[in-house]
C-alpha cells in the first residue's frame, strides 16, 4: 500500500475583531470603510514546514505508513509464497481432493483476511490524517483569537499557494504566529503503533 500524506489546511481562518469599542450604537451600525480595516495573513505553507506540531506529525504520519507498507508486504508475500507451493504440489499429485479444496479454502480466506486488513489500516491512517487536521486548524484559531486580543485585526487570511493572488509582505504575520505556536506546543506522549503490534501476530 504506497500512501503519500499531503497536508490539507484549505479553510480561511477568519477572526473578527471588535474594533468598535467606544463607539455609539449609530457608529457600529455603519460599515466599515476599508481604510478602516486591519488585515493580516498567515502562510500556510512556511507554517506546515516551520510549526513544530505539524513538523512532528508528518514524522510520525511517514513511521506509521511505512510500518503499516512493511506488514502488508510480509503477509502478502508469505501468501504468494504459499500460493506457489499450493499449485506446485497440486501439480506433483501430492494433495487429494479432499486436502486440495481444504488447502485453497485456506488460502482464499488469507486473502480475504489479507484485504480486510489493508482497508482497515487505511483507514486508521485516513483518520488519524483527519483528526490532525481538526487539531491543527483548532489550535491555529485558538492562539489567533488571543492573539488577535492586542492586534485587533479585522481579518486574518490564510494564503496557501497561489490562492491569493497578490500580498503585501508588510501584512504577513507566519513568523509570529509560528514563534507563539511553537512555545506553546507542548508534544503528547507517543503511543503504541497498531501496525506494529498487527505485524507480530
Amino acid at each position: 500500500m504506497k500512501k503519500k500524506f499531503f497536508l490539507v489546511m484549505a479553510a480561511v481562518v477568519a477572526l473578527t475583531a471588535c474594533n468598535n469599542e467606544g463607539k455609539s450604537g449609530e457608529q457600529n451600525a455603519d460599515a466599515p470603510r476599508s481604510s478602516e480595516l486591519k488585515i493580516a495573513y498567515v502562510d500556510i505553507e512556511e507554517l506546515d514546514s516551520t510549526y513544530n506540531f505539524c513538523k512532528d506529525f508528518k514524522a510520525e504520519f511517514e513511521k506509521k505508513s511505512k510500518n503499516a507498507d512493511n506488514t502488508l508486504n510480509q503477509k502478502g508475500q508469505a501468501l504468494q509464497t504459499q500460493a506457489a507451493q499450493f499449485q506446485q504440489n497440486l501439480q506433483s499429485n501430492k494433495y487429494t481432493q479432499q486436502q486440495a479444496q481444504s488447502v485453497n479454502a485456506s488460502l482464499q480466506k488469507q486473502q480475504v483476511d489479507l484485504q480486510q486488513l489493508q482497508q482497515r489500516l487505511a483507514a486508521e491512517l485516513q483518520a488519524e490524517s483527519e483528526n490532525y487536521s481538526k487539531a491543527l486548524r483548532d489550535s491555529v484559531q485558538h492562539f489567533l483569537a488571543e492573539y488577535n486580543k492586542d492586534k485587533k485585526y479585522s481579518i486574518i487570511l490564510s494564503k496557501a499557494g497561489d490562492n491569493v493572488l497578490y500580498s503585501d509582505k508588510s501584512l504577513d504575520i507566519t513568523k509570529e504566529v509560528v514563534a507563539g505556536l511553537n512555545k506553546a506546543y507542548k508534544p503528547a506522549a507517543k503511543t503504541a503503533e497498531p501496525a506494529k503490534a498487527e505485524s507480530k501476530k
